[in-house]
This record gives structure tokens, sequence and C-alpha cells, in this order.
């Protein structure tokens, strides 16, 4: 059985480390997660979703067993694609690095609904990000830490273990041990920045993969579309769910939606008007969403971004 829910939720893919993590710091799983109020048996299931709200909760709980101050850092490196089922398997499968990134981009609000994953370039620097738009109440650090994490296990997955970035930016403040952090970047760190990014330069973006495989890929397109139609019923909704993302990075100009759902700017206006709304009016509603739930969070908001690509 594969558990949903309507509120912010994330897969739990993102947490399956944690019981390991836990067993790690001799803290005993089941008594953590029923402190927390969270079925450890949601894990049995990777496909299963958490919400925020639960999420946030249990990684606190976590903190708070071990001692461990740096405990998401921890999960996050332990995470990798394998842990993300289908979307995992579209970016390993992917030509290049920057076509992996773009699909991890694309379809990241199938995972997980109230944060995005970003991609953006400037010059010769390219940045990928994780940003939460949604009320965070408890251990929003640690979870933008733990998938920071993450970013870099899927940079090192694709360019190899000699990829490293050139920075790593946090948007909260530095914490009192940094050691952690320092081990496993190998990397200058900056906190209180204005975005959670690694970056690095844009040229890893066109280094092909050697997993390339176009025909499993294709077979995966095909349920991504699927996935998409049953997430997202109409063509309005589907295209509520890319802005939430690209407005974030700046990518929303209606020429840059209509390349992401293979069609012409006008071909896409006509669609959306036949469905009785503009891609305007999607712009200006997602926009205030965002903001109204960035004026709710707990993070930092986003006030300056990068020149996209």
């Amino acid at each position: 059985m594969i558990r949903t829910t309507a509120e912010a939720s994330a897969r739990v893919g993102g947490v399956l480390a944690i019981p390991a993590v836990l067993r790690s710091l001799g803290a005993d799983p089941a008594q953590v997660f029923s402190d927390a109020g969270v079925d450890l048996e949601l894990l049995d299931n990777p496909e299963n979703q958490i919400s925020f709200a639960d999420r946030g909760r249990l990684v606190q709980q976590c903190v708070a067993a071990t001692g461990c101050p740096h405990f998401g850092l921890l999960v996050g490196q332990y995470s990798g694609l394998h842990q993300h089922g289908l979307l995992g398997l579209l970016v390993k499968y992917s030509p290049d690095v920057g076509t992996a990134l773009r699909s991890l981009v694309r379809y990241f609000h199938l995972r997980a609904r109230g944060a995005v994953v970003t991609l953006t370039l400037d010059g010769d620097a390219a940045s990928l990000g994780y940003e939460l738009y949604h009320r965070q109440s408890e251990a929003s650090d640690q979870i933008v830490d733990g998938a920071l994490a993450f970013a870099f296990n899927i940079m090192r997955t694709l360019c190899g273990a000699t990829w490293k970035p050139s920075e790593v930016c946090f948007s909260h403040r530095e914490p009192a041990d940094v050691g952690p952090f320092r081990r496993f970047f190998q990397c200058p760190l900056s906190f209180d920045a204005r975005h959670n990014v690694l970056v690095f330069e844009a040229s890893w973006l066109n280094r092909h993969m050697p997993t390339d495989d176009p025909t499993l890929r294709a077979l995966l397109q095909q349920q991504f579309d699927v996935l998409e139609a049953t997430n997202s019923p109409d063509l309005p909704a589907q295209v509520r769910s890319v802005l939430r993302t690209a407005l974030l990075t700046r990518h929303a100009s209606a020429e840059q939606i209509a390349a992401l759902f293979s069609v012409h700017p006008r071909t896409l206006a006509r669609q959306l008007q036949a469905c009785g709304t503009r891609f305007q009016a999607l712009v200006d509603e997602v926009r205030f969403e965002i903001a109204r739930q960035t004026q709710l969070s707990t993070i930092r908001p986003s006030a300056t971004f990068q020149k996209s690509m």
C-alpha cells in the first residue's frame, strides 16, 4: 500500500537512511520513531510519502536522541539516486550531466511538494540548489544540510569521484562545529547565504554520461508522462507545478516553459486558452503562492537570483 497526503510532503526515499544513521550513533530507531510519532513501517516502501511536518519532527527527535548536531548531513551522505526510484533512473541514464540535472529539476515536483531543486548558470559557474518554500516548523537547517549532501552525491555519481564543488552555500547560520561539513564537502563553505547551492564549473554540464541509454530513457520518459498526467490532470496544473521551480530560478519566460513541454510558446498559449486561462495568469498565481508561503516559512526568503540558463 502506498500512503499519500495532500499536504506538503516528500517521498520517504530521502529519509530511508535515518534508521542506519541512528544505529551508527547508538540510538534505537524504533524508539526514536515512536517518540516522534512517526510509523517506522512508513519506510518499508520508498514510494510512501511523509509530510514535511512529520519529517521535520522526526529529524528533530533524531538530533535530540543522538546529540548529533549534524544529523541531517549524515543522512544526506547516505542518500543517492538509487533511493529515488524512477526519477533516479531517468537522471542516471541521461546523455549528459546537464540533461540529467534538468530532468531532476523538471520532475522533482513529483517527489516533493513544498521544495524545489534549482539549476542556474552564471558565466562559467553553475549552481545546483535546494530551496524550501513551504512552512517548515522544525529541523529546516538539518533538511537543507541533508539535501545538499544528497546533491553532492548526485554530482559524484554523474561526474565521477574527481568532481568537487568550488563552493557550497547554506542559507542558515554557521554551525558551532563546521568540521563535519568541511570533511565531507572538501571545499570552501559559505553560511548566511541567499541560497542553498553547490557551485561548480559549468563545463561539467557537457560531460557525456557513460550510462547513457536512449531506449531505457524513452521508456522512463513515458512513465513520467503518465505520472504527470495522473498527478496533474490538466495542463494548467502541470504548468503551475513547473512554474514553482521556474520562478525561483528565473526560468519562467513563456519560451522556457514551452520548451519544457516540447511545444512552441504560441501552442502553449492556445492550449492554456482552451483551458480557460492564460500563461501570465498562472505566473501571477504561482508567484503569489510562493510569496505567501515564504512569509510563513522559517527560512530566509530569497531575494536575488543568478542569471538563468
